[in-house]
């Protein structure tokens, strides 16, 4: 059966063999006049697909090596640019960014957030600025996020008792789960006021169900690139899609149902208590004076927006970190005194704490700098418009590779070495890198994007990194389970985000135990 499918397949290739030649000649012709930048010979109908792997943005790196910092690729149908210098990523992110305010849509994305309903994904426009006007002021807000401040310390000091726990009994953890747990419960706690890594309850199916969100949409999906695929399922992210979409709806629905019904109750008795982001939303939501009325499926649709984008890229980020500080003991060492000095032994660290730990936000720094967890910036072009001498036509997908970025030697001495000092002293091209900020206003470090399109949770992702690390250096010395002499290995794998190729296995020692006796268990 198989064979018979495979050869009806090959089959049809053949018979649309001449039209695609004759397509591919037009291109050509198309391309030389509309001046569009350096281009690999690409291939029938996969184009330069298969020049992405096994990493894209690795990929992409060496790519710009051999054709330059801006070049023109065609994936399957869909034709693509790729940004690879600060320069190139600031013409089109901020010189042209009315032309690039838009992001590619593709088809389970469209599919699980019910029609591109939600916030990252929504076309730019009228909704898309209402809601990025409710995320700065409202729902991650400063006030917001100072009011939801006992929440991150919670769990992470819920965190320090655990690897305690594991520390006296020389047990090794792995820490990647275990941080995934951490920005999990605090995503949780802070969108709908439960934990979502407990045993037993809709909130912990939702943890199950956003890794599934971030496996289905960090894959290939043939049908978003090669034209004569776009109807067809061949991999079965539809019905996979459906699957993931119909079981977040029930149990969103039923936590949306038990806030309402809460909200009834503290109405009734005029109880005002501090509410988590859900409620906003809802208030929102019921508001008749709203410039945009939000429905049941934007809410829903943000809602798993803020799990998405909030849990592993946190976590990742922490386990990056450690990772580096693990391989550069006196990195570690210094980070250590300068914890000590400032916070001592007898309480844990604390956000309040880090404006007066500049080398601790240098490491934080340093490992967004060669470990982006956005390592590729995506954007599509709504109009024509002329970059470097060269034209790119509407509807053309744009890659920043901000890891690449991130290693150009232009910008970075010894762009490859975990310096956490370059941003302390060092100065480059005129800009002294301590003031090289995480929001995007330098294109040479781009973590969080830049421009309108830019992380609305960058502050809420500092503020969980930055503490966590600093919790993990305070309480414990790290010894890794396996390695080469000694050695994390640094390898990265696949996905949509930056993920480690390699769990981080390690033996947390206790350094310090600044917890009160535990009140967890």
């Amino acid at each position: 059966m198989a064979d018979i499918f495979i050869s009806n397949i090959l089959l049809f290739l053949i018979c649309l063999l001449p039209t695609i030649l004759f397509k591919l000649i037009l291109r050509n012709r198309s391309r030389s006049r509309s001046r569009l930048p350096p281009s690999p010979l690409a291939l029938p109908i996969i184009g330069h697909l298969h020049l992405l792997a096994p990493i894209p943005h690795q990929a992409l790196h060496k790519l710009s090596k051999r054709y330059g910092p801006l070049m023109h690729l065609r994936l399957g149908s869909v034709p693509c640019v790729v940004a690879s210098s600060p320069e190139t990523a600031k013409e089109f992110l901020k010189t042209h960014e009315n032309s690039y305010s838009n992001r590619p849509q593709s088809a389970v994305v469209d599919y699980i957030t019910y029609g591109s309903m939600d916030f990252s994904f929504a076309p730019y426009g009228p909704y898309w600025k209402f809601m990025k006007k409710v995320c700065m002021s409202e729902l991650l807000g400063g006030k917001t996020l100072d009011l939801l401040l006992p929440v991150r310390r919670d769990e992470i000091a819920r965190l320090m008792d655990l690897l305690s726990r594991k520390a006296n009994a020389s047990e090794a953890i792995d820490v990647g789960a275990e941080l995934i747990r951490l920005t999990n419960n605090i995503i949780s706690r802070i969108m709908m006021s439960k934990r979502c890594c407990e045993d037993d309850n809709e909130a912990g199916d939702i943890s199950r169900t956003i890794k599934e969100v971030a496996e289905i949409t960090g894959k290939f999906n043939v049908s978003d690139f090669i034209w004569f695929c776009k109807n067809l399922d061949l991999q079965g992210f539809k019905k996979r899609s459906k699957i993931v979409r119909d079981g977040f709806d029930a149990m969103i629905e039923k936590i949306i149902g038990e806030h309402e019904q809460e909200r009834m109750k503290n109405k009734e008795n005029n109880k005002v208590e501090v509410k988590d982001l859900l409620d906003i939303l809802l208030d929102i939501s019921e508001d008749e004076n709203a410039q945009i009325k939000l429905s049941r499926e934007n809410i829903k649709a943000f809602i798993l927006d803020i799990f998405a984008a909030g849990t592993d890229t946190s976590a990742i980020t922490i386990e990056w970190a450690l990772s580096e500080l693990i391989n550069h003991p006196k990195i570690m060492k210094i980070a250590m005194q300068e914890i000590d000095s400032v916070v001592g032994n007898n309480r844990l660290v604390e956000e309040s704490d880090i404006a007066n730990l500049p080398y601790l936000q240098a490491i934080v720094k340093e490992t967004l700098r060669l470990h982006p967890t956005g390592p590729i910036i995506l954007r599509e072009s709504t109009e024509d418009c002329e970059i470097g001498g060269f034209v790119i036509p509407a509807k053309t997908q744009l890659f920043v590779n901000v890891w690449a970025i991130g290693r150009d030697p232009n910008h970075w001495d010894d762009p490859l070495e975990f310096r956490p000092e370059r941003f302390l002293h060092e100065e480059k091209n005129g800009i002294i890198n301590s003031q090289l900020d995480v929001r995007g206003q330098h294109f040479q470090f781009l973590p969080f994007g830049s421009g309108r399109r830019g992380c609305p949770g960058t502050t809420l992702a500092l503020q969980v990194v930055q503490a966590g690390l600093a919790a993990m250096i305070q309480c414990f010395e790290w010894k890794i389970s396996g390695g080469e002499n000694g050695k994390v290995d640094m390898k990265e794998g696949t996905g949509i985000t930056l993920p480690r190729a390699h769990p981080l296995v390690c033996f947390p020692v206790a350094r310090n135990n600044p917890l009160p006796q535990s009140k967890f268990i």
